[in-house]
Parts: C-alpha cells; sequence; structure tokens
C-alpha cells in the first residue's frame, strides 16, 4: 500500500490527514510529499495564496477544490515544479493513477535532477504490481539523491516483492523444492511480522517493515581486477610479475584549467547557448540512461530552451586528477530558472581531448 509520509519533509502541515493506502500484497510504500529540491533551496511550500489554499483544501479532504485551486495556479504558470508535485498528490489521493503518473513522468523529464517524481512513479507503479518499472524509477531518484532514505526503504521493499515472484515461479517449476519454500516463507514472515515504528491506529494495518539505511558498498573493482589477472600473472614472466602497480590517482590543487573550463560550461548554460553547452561534452560522453546522444542532445534542447532565464552556479569545485588525460571534478551546482531553484552536488568525469577538457560522464549526488 501506499501511504504519503510528511514527517521525514514535510513538517509545514502537522494535521495532514491519514493518506489514502494501497494494498500492494501487504507492502508499504511511501509517497514522497514535497520536493527536497525546494527544500535544499529554503523555498516555502505556500509561495502563493492558490497553493497555500489548495494545501488546506487538500489537509481537509477537499481534494477536488484543492485540485481547481492547483489548476487555476498551473494556468499561469505551467512549468512551476511545485504546483505540478502538488497536483500529482492530489491525483493520488483521488485514485486517479494514470493521471498522477503522467503528471510525474513529465516532472522527471523536465526536471531531471530532482528525486522526489522518481520515487512517486515507482510507488504508483508499484501499486499496479509493475515492480520492474518501480525498480527502474527508485534507483534514478536514488542516483539524483544518493542520501533519500525514503527511496532506499521503497527500493527495499520492490525487491522483496521481486523475490516472492522468482520464488513463486520457482516452486510452479518445481513445488517440492524445500529451499526455495523456506525462502518464500522467510519474505512473507518479514512482511506479516514486522512493523515499522510510527503512528498506531485503531484500524488494523498491513505490516510495514523496517529497511535499515543501507551503507555504501566497498569498491570491489580492485579485488575483481586482481582475481581476472590472476591466472596471467602464473604465466607471466618473473620479470613482468615484479613491476610496481600504478601509484593510485592522488588529489592536488585544482588545475585552474579544468575549472576554467567547467565555468564556461555553465555559462554558456546559463545564456542558454545550447551549441556552446554542447561543445563541453566528449564524443564517448556517456548518457544518463545509456540513449542514444541525439536523443539526449534533443531533450537537453528542450529543457534548456524551455525556461525564459536560467543561471547556473559552480561552487567549492575540487579536482581529483587520475592521469594527464583524466579528472574528476566535483562542486555544488546552483540551478535558479524562472521555473525552478535547486542546489545539488555534481560531479563531472572530464578527459583531455586535442588539447581541450571535455566532459566524459555527469553525475548528480556524491
Amino acid at each position: 500500500m501506499i501511504i504519503v509520509k510528511f514527517a521525514e519533509i514535510f513538517d509545514k502541515i502537522p494535521s495532514y490527514p491519514t493518506a489514502q493506502k494501497y494494498t500492494t500484497m501487504q507492502t508499504t510504500f511511501r509517497l514522497s510529499a514535497i520536493l527536497l529540491g525546494f527544500i535544499l533551496c529554503g523555498a516555502s511550500w505556500g509561495q502563493t495564496e492558490d497553493l497555500q489554499e489548495a494545501t488546506r483544501l487538500l489537509r481537509q479532504g477537499q481534494s477536488a477544490q484543492a485540485l481547481e485551486k492547483v489548476n487555476h495556479f498551473l494556468s499561469a504558470k505551467p512549468r512551476d515544479a511545485q504546483g505540478r508535485f502538488l497536483r500529482g498528490l492530489i491525483l493520488v489521493e483521488q485514485n486517479k493513477t494514470a493521471e498522477a503518473i503522467s503528471v510525474f513522468t513529465k516532472l522527471t523529464e523536465d526536471y531531471p535532477e530532482l528525486p522526489e517524481p522518481y520515487n512517486n512513479l515507482a510507488v504508483l507503479y508499484a501499486s499496479q504490481g509493475q515492480y520492474d518499472k518501480a525498480k527502474t524509477s527508485l534507483e534514478m531518484s536514488i542516483r539524483t539523491h544518493p542520501s533519500y532514505a525514503t527511496a532506499y526503504e521503497n527500493l527495499g521493499d520492490v525487491y522483496a516483492k521481486l523475490a516472492t515472484q522468482a520464488y513463486d515461479k520457482a516452486l510452479q517449476l518445481d513445488s517440492n523444492n524445500p529451499t526455495a519454500q523456506s525462502k518464500l516463507s522467510l519474505i512473507r514472515d518479514l512482511f506479516t511480522g514486522s512493523t515499522r515504528p510510527g503512528k498506531t491506529s485503531a484500524k488494523s494495518e498491513p505490516a510495514r517493515v523496517v529497511v535499515p539505511e543501507p551503507t555504501r558498498p566497498a569498491a570491489a573493482a580492485p579485488a575483481t581486477a586482481a582475481a581476472v589477472a590472476a591466472p596471467k600473472v602464473a604465466e607471466a614472466k618473473v620479470a613482468e610479475a615484479a613491476k610496481p602497480a600504478p601509484p593510485p590517482a592522488t588529489t592536488k590543487p585544482a588545475p585552474d584549467e579544468i575549472i576554467k573550463t567547467v565555468r564556461a560550461w555553465a555559462a554558456a548554460w546559463s545564456k542558454k547557448d545550447v551549441n556552446g553547452y554542447l561543445a563541453h561534452y566528449a564524443k564517448n560522453f556517456k548518457t544518463p540512461n545509456g540513449e542514444p546522444r541525439a536523443e539526449w542532445e534533443s531533450a537537453r534542447r528542450q529543457r534548456i530552451n524551455a525556461p525564459k532565464k536560467i543561471d547556473v552556479g559552480v561552487e567549492a569545485p575540487k579536482v581529483i586528477l587520475a592521469d594527464a588525460n583524466t579528472a574528476t571534478i566535483s562542486f555544488r551546482q546552483q540551478y535558479r530558472s524562472d521555473a525552478l531553484k535547486a542546489s545539488s552536488s555534481k560531479t563531472l568525469v572530464m578527459v583531455k581531448s586535442d588539447g581541450k577538457w571535455l566532459i566524459q560522464q555527469e553525475r548528480v549526488g556524491n
């Protein structure tokens, strides 16, 4: 089921009514109630009378009137992320799942740096039993905001449901498989024997599972490389085997050349100089979702041209040099437009080609 959770990120509305719940095989998924990007920027949720009134009406269970207010607000500001996000929540409250999915999907396209629309899409997909889509959306949410605990918790529940389906299938094929039966029982016990801490209710509710905040796994690449190389080392000449390993990448004072390049990239973005902006990306640039380069460039053109005004700031840049032609720069990106303000961590993998530093990979978050 879905629970709109306000205690974590929406303390300004303490009297919001009990959220509408959708039972999904006794699993509780949690819907984001507000955009973290606006909280990070210190923006107020009720920045207009229409949104304030819509929020009050929704809190009182008057979703139809709330939707009317939000629609009125969006008629003047159709790209406003807060208004569109609130509209999506109202549609969820009204059981208009397909329309809510459309709203949150469009938000992920227009504002891919915000994690909450991805999370809410995942919750809606999960309520329909589309766990693969839910998993993909949650992974995008976490990639955008690596410390977003709600998305991690929901992802844990999705993995559990996918595991349940797999074990059920295994038992259909082999009903005498004691291992699959045991594992399936463990998962079912997890959802029926544990509860998430929180409010109690006189009405019985499906069990809520506590999914602990995941820790960052240790990097596996060096060990894997060593394991693969082991047979070759055994066959190599003694002299080759004795060669020292190359020194690890070291942090050095931020090279002015790389920082200057990144600031020029941000300046082109701010000027809405799309060609200049795209010229900062290497030919082998890894698009965020693995889409074709042409498709990615087309989407970027639309998103940069859509706002009337854009200002992108680069704060506290730090550069790590891997070698003479490869570097990583991390910084705080301050994005402002007539429709959105957002502050986020960004990391760019830079490569030097023909004497110029270009972006090979772009990541949001730590």
